[in-house]
C-alpha cells in the first residue's frame, strides 16, 4: 500500500515539478526576448519599391548584436537558447561559437554532466530506479519532433511564437524529459524573431530520481517491519492457536480422560479467552464421561437387586410343592418384575431429560398459578369433581399456600418441566406427612429471586444424608410404604432440571427451640423477571 501511494504520490510530484520548471522557462523566455528586443533590434534601410523613392527606414534584428548577447545569456542559464528570425534562419544559437572566420567556422558545445562515482548508496538508488521503472507513472508527455526544432514554421512552439505568444512545452526524448519554451521578439507588437530555450530535465529528473528512492526506502522499511511484525504476530498468536488446537485435537482423540489445555487466562486477551472457554469445556465433557461411567454403574447395581432376588425366586418355585408358599413367590416375582420395569422407565427418562432440557423452549411461568393448579390436582378426588369454591373445599386439601396478594412471581422456564419438579418434592412431602397435617408451601422475593418453600411435618432428613437425598437411586421411605415401590430418582431428576432453570435447590430439617426436629423443608431458588 505504501508502493501503491507513493507511486501515486510520484505521479503527481512529477507533474508538480514539470509545471514549476515550465513557469520558470516562461518567465525565462519573455525576460529574454524583451533583453533582444531592446538590445539586438536596430533602425535599417530598406531600398523602396517604387522608383526613385528614397530607402525605407525599418527596425529588424542586428545578428552580431544578438550573438553576443545570446552568448552572454547562455552563460547565465542552462538552457540552449536559439534565436530565429521571421523567415526561419537561425540567427544566434548559445550552443554554436563562431570561428575566426566568421559563420562559417562553427564550434557546437555540449554541456558535460557531473562524474559519477560508485558506492552503495548509488548502487541502492540505481537498483531502486530500475525497479522502479518497471512501473508505469501516471505522466505521459509527447515524443520530441527533433527534427522540427530548427524550423520554426514546423515546431509547435515557435508557430505560437510567431503569433505574438509565449509557449511553453514538456516532451520525452529517449526516455528523459525535455522542456521548450518560445517567445516572440517585439517592437510595437511586431514580431520581428523568436527566441527558443530548449533545456534538458536532468536536473528535474534527479530530483525525481532522488524521491523515487526515498519512497523506496519507505517501502523497504514498511516491509520489514511488516515482515518482523509478521514473525512477531505468528510467535504471540499462531503458535499459541496452534497450541489450543492440538490440544482440542487431543481430547478428541485421547484415551487419557485428562488432557491439559494450556491455561493462558494471564494474556487477558481474545485467545486468553478462548483457552478458558476450551478448558472449561473440556472439564465439563470429562464430567460429562464421569457422570455417564458413574450413571452406568449405578444402574447396574440397582438393576442387579431385582434381578437377583427374582432369579433366587424363579429357582425356588420349581422345587417348593406348597401352593401357598409356591404364591407367595410368585407375588415376589411380580413385585420384582413391576420394579424392574419402573426403574427401567426412570433410567430412560433420566437418560434422556439432558438432551430434551437443551431442546426445551424457555417462556414466562407464574409460579402462583402453578402451585395453585397443583393444589388442586393434590385434593381429595370427589371435591376436585364438584369444583366447589365453598370455604369446606379448602379444608379438604392437602396443600396449604400461602403467596403474598401484592406480589407477582414470574420466571423464564418450562412449565411442564417446573411442574415435574414441584410434583416430585409435594408427592414426597406428603408422603412423610402424618395424617391430617398439611403440606405448607410459601413463596418470598429475595433481590432478583423467587424462594419457594415446600415445609412438612414429618420425621425430617437424617442428618448425615441431607446432601445426598438429590443423589441418583438414593430413596428414604417412611416405614409404611412398600419397599422397591421408588426407583430414587426423582429428586435427581429435580435438581437436574432446577439445575437447566439456572437455581438452586436444597433441603434442611425444621428445628425447634431445643433443637427438635419437626419435620423437613425443601427450597427452589430461582431468576425473576
Amino acid at each position: 500500500m505504501i508502493l501503491g501511494v507513493g507511486i501515486l504520490y510520484l505521479g503527481q510530484y512529477t507533474d508538480s515539478l514539470i509545471e514549476a520548471e515550465l513557469e520558470s522557462m516562461r518567465s525565462e523566455a519573455r525576460l529574454f526576448s524583451g533583453a533582444l528586443s531592446e538590445g539586438s533590434v536596430r533602425p535599417v534601410f530598406q531600398i523602396s519599391p517604387i522608383p526613385f523613392e528614397d530607402p525605407l527606414e525599418i527596425e529588424a534584428i542586428k545578428p552580431e548584436l544578438a550573438r553576443k548577447m545570446i552568448r552572454r545569456l547562455g552563460a547565465i542559464g542552462e538552457s540552449r537558447i536559439q534565436l530565429f528570425g521571421v523567415d526561419g534562419e537561425t540567427l544566434a544559437d548559445s550552443h554554436i561559437l563562431a570561428g575566426a572566420g566568421g559563420t562559417g567556422s562553427m564550434v557546437h558545445m555540449e554541456r558535460l554532466g557531473p562524474t559519477s562515482s560508485l558506492s552503495l548508496n548509488t548502487l541502492f538508488a540505481q537498483s531502486a530506479t530500475r525497479f522502479l521503472d518497471l512501473i508505469p507513472m501516471q505522466t505521459n508527455l509527447s515524443i520530441l519532433p527533433k527534427e522540427a526544432l530548427d524550423d520554426i514554421f514546423a515546431f509547435p512552439d515557435t508557430k505560437e511564437a510567431l503569433v505574438g505568444n509565449i509557449a511553453t512545452h514538456a516532451w520525452e526524448h529517449n526516455g528523459q524529459i525535455v522542456l521548450t519554451a518560445a517567445a516572440p521578439i517585439q517592437k510595437v507588437k511586431q514580431v520581428l524573431g523568436v527566441v527558443l530555450l530548449t533545456r534538458d530535465g536532468k536536473a528535474l529528473e534527479q530530483k525525481i530520481a532522488d524521491i523515487r528512492v526515498d519512497v523506496f526506502r519507505v517501502f523497504l522499511g514498511a516491509l520489514g517491519i511488516t515482515v518482523m511484525l509478521s514473525i512477531y504476530l505468528s510467535g504471540i498468536i499462531g503458535k499459541p492457536l496452534q497450541r489450543l488446537a492440538l490440544a482440542a485435537e487431543a481430547v478428541r482423540v485421547g484415551k487419557s480422560s485428562h488432557v491439559d489445555i494450556p491455561d493462558m487466562s494471564k494474556r487477558g486477551d481474545e485467545i486468553g479467552e478462548l483457552s478458558l472457554v476450551l478448558r472449561d469445556m473440556t472439564k465439563a465433557l470429562h464430567d460429562r464421561m464421569d457422570t455417564i461411567e458413574r450413571f452406568a454403574a449405578d444402574v447396574s447395581h440397582e438393576i442387579k437387586n431385582p434381578l437377583t432376588s427374582l432369579r433366587s425366586a424363579v429357582e425356588t418355585a420349581s422345587r417348593i410343592k406348597d401352593e401357598e408358599k409356591r404364591q407367595k413367590l410368585m407375588d415376589v416375582i411380580h413385585h420384582d418384575v413391576q420394579r424392574l420395569d419402573r426403574l427401567i422407565s426412570d433410567i430412560s427418562s433420566a437418560s434422556r431429560l439432558d438432551a430434551e432440557l437443551s431442546r426445551d423452549e424457555m417462556e414466562t411461568v407464574d409460579l402462583k398459578a402453578l402451585m395453585l393448579r397443583l393444589q388442586d390436582a393434590y385434593k381429595k378426588p370427589m371435591r376436585r369433581a364438584q369444583e366447589s369454591e365453598s370455604d369446606d373445599d379448602f379444608e379438604n386439601t392437602a396443600i396449604e399456600l400461602s403467596f403474598p396478594d401484592d406480589q407477582n412471581f414470574f420466571i423464564a422456564g418450562n412449565e411442564e418441566r417446573l411442574s415435574q419438579v414441584f410434583g416430585n418434592i409435594i408427592s414426597n412431602a406428603l408422603s412423610f406427612s402424618p395424617a391430617g397435617e398439611k403440606v405448607k408451601i410459601s413463596a418470598e422475593k429475595q433481590n432478583d429471586s423467587i424462594l419457594i418453600k415446600i415445609e412438612d411435618k414429618g420425621i425430617g432428613i437424617p442428618e448425615n444424608k441431607i446432601k445426598t437425598i438429590f443423589d441418583r437411586f438414593y430413596t428414604e421411605r417412611p416405614g409404611h410404604e412398600t419397599y422397591g415401590s421408588h426407583s430414587g430418582l426423582g429428586l435427581s431428576i429435580s435438581k437436574q432440571i432446577i439445575d437447566a432453570h439456572n437455581g438452586k435447590v436444597w433441603a434442611e430439617n425444621i428445628l425447634s427451640k431445643n433443637g427438635k426436629i419437626q419435620g423437613a423443608r425443601f427450597i427452589v431458588k430461582l431468576a425473576s423477571i
